[in-house]
């Protein structure tokens, strides 16, 4: 078996493990995570659910400069969204384009460069993308704490995130495994 990352997420932290042929071993935290408001569970559009399940962590983003992350990285702006309109055929993917004249409704999208020190640096949860469901839910995000639940992200400290960032290499096909509390 090749090279493996998994990032799990379980009784309010994160720890990161590694695969390298004989075992699993954890390199990372444990961290203080934190997760959507109602809980980890079955997502859909307009809960406050993280999705329980396994999801790749392939691209990350960020208003602040490239933290030194292997996985692809996209500097953004108030430019930049992420599509949360379910009649939109852009649902649950990000979209670059002006305030104003996004061929979406913006007030169901998430200005990514607008939203503050949550999106300091971000990798995307692959929930719902391959296909992508309308309605199933969007923008779930790994992401900068700022004192409190989320939407439906997964949330770390910002030095947390940071140093898990620099560890996904996107060789090792990272994942985030998100577990109900038992």
């Amino acid at each position: 078996m090749r090279n493996r990352q998994i990032l799990t997420i379980a009784e309010g932290a994160a720890s990161g493990w590694e695969h390298h042929g004989s075992g699993w071993t954890r390199v990372r935290g444990p961290y203080p995570a934190t997760v959507g408001a109602s809980g980890i569970g079955v997502a859909r559009e307009g809960l406050s659910v993280t999705p329980a399940g396994v999801w790749p962590l392939t691209e990350a983003f960020g208003i602040e400069p490239d933290p030194g992350t292997r996985l692809p990285y996209r500097r953004v702006t108030t430019s930049d969204w992420w599509v949360s309109d379910v009649r939109s055929p852009l649902y649950n993917t990000a979209f670059h384009g002006v305030p104003g004249s996004c061929p979406f409704d913006e007030t169901a999208g998430e200005n990514l460069g607008a939203a503050g020190p949550a999106y300091a640096h971000a990798a995307v949860i692959d929930y719902n993308r391959s296909p992508v469901v309308p309605g199933a839910g969007s923008a779930f995000f790994l992401h900068a704490a700022t004192g409190g639940p989320t939407a439906g992200c997964v949330a770390l400290a910002l030095a947390d995130l940071i140093e898990v960032l620099r560890w996904l290499d996107p060789a090792c096909d990272p994942v985030i495994d998100i577990r109900q509390s038992s």
